[in-house]
């Protein structure tokens, strides 16, 4: 008698879009996020044609050059099964494409096509591949810490991204979640809203600051670079004659992919205030002064 196999679904054929700033200012969240991808069995690659999502040209009202960035994103991602991206805001972007172009240009539905199959990073692993992919992986780590949670505007309000995160931080061994007041509130980044309205966003992450240091938590958590750069730029400046008591930042796939060992974000500028020559190679989670280099512990 013959054993019927079900037959395996085919891995899932990603497109890691890797975002501006991560490129240029945190590559460990991409390698994190490929870590995760691959750990659910997804095949991932990184176009090396792509490159800024086109938001701060769109939201100045440039629609041309976002129009002609929404196609070079298109062509890089073409052949792609998932476009898969560690920011709401980027992704959410994306989601914008055909609107950019008209409904007799060929790229309009090329546009809706790369729009409905791109995700943001949790939002893909619990949504679409399922937390039971992970779940085992998860639960073998060990990370104590208590951190709070940021929403970011695009991947809450656009995206509906809120418990996905959490519940896939609520595997891991050790930590807890404390939620901050007023979580799903803006830190006041922006993109070019800070730049436009410097004293409106300096106050919202001043609340935003608060709120998080009163949470008790010692690792502050969100799904956007930039909301975590500016966020962890003020903790550091209201809290730089305690630097021992600052609160950590950290984008979640640090935490999901247990990568842990480069500085959190912006740190490096608390460690000034503790040594006189420090440098801090992020890519290899060293913290250099003069000729010895050691592991961060």
């Amino acid at each position: 008698m013959s054993q019927q196999h079900t037959p395996q679904r085919p891995s899932p054929n990603v497109g890691l879009f890797i975002t501006c700033l991560a490129d240029m200012f945190r590559p460990s969240i991409g390698f994190a996020t490929v870590k995760l991808l691959e750990q659910t069995g997804c095949r991932v690659s990184v176009p090396e044609q792509q490159t800024c999502c086109g938001q701060p040209a769109y939201n100045t009202g440039d629609r041309r050059t976002s129009a002609e960035i929404a196609r070079m994103t298109i062509d890089a991602f073409a052949g792609y099964e998932y476009l898969v991206a560690p920011s709401g805001s980027c992704v959410g972007m994306i989601k914008y494409y055909p609107e950019l172009f008209d409904a007799e240009d060929p790229y309009q539905q090329l546009a809706q096509s790369l729009a409905d199959r791109s995700y943001e990073i949790t939002s893909f692993l619990f949504d679409v591949i399922g937390i039971e992919a992970l779940q085992a992986q998860l639960q073998q780590l060990t990370i104590p810490r208590t951190v709070t949670y940021h929403d970011s505007c695009s991947g809450l309000r656009q995206l509906g991204i809120k418990q996905q995160p959490r519940e896939l931080l609520k595997q891991i061994n050790g930590l807890q979640i404390e939620e901050m007041t007023e979580a799903e509130t803006c830190c006041g980044f922006g993109g070019t809203f800070c730049v436009k309205y410097p004293e409106i966003s300096n106050r919202m992450v001043s609340n935003k600051s608060e709120f998080i240091n009163d949470s008790g938590a010692d690792t502050l958590v969100g799904g956007d670079l930039g909301c975590l750069l500016n966020m962890a730029g003020k903790l550091q400046r209201l809290g730089k004659d305690t630097p021992d008591a600052l609160v950590e930042a950290r984008h979640v796939v640090e935490l999901l992919a247990d990568m842990l060992d480069t500085p959190g974000i912006g740190e490096q500028d608390v460690r000034r205030l503790k040594a006189t020559t420090p440098t801090t190679d992020f890519a290899l989670g060293t913290e250099i002064t003069g000729s010895a280099a050691q592991p961060r512990k």
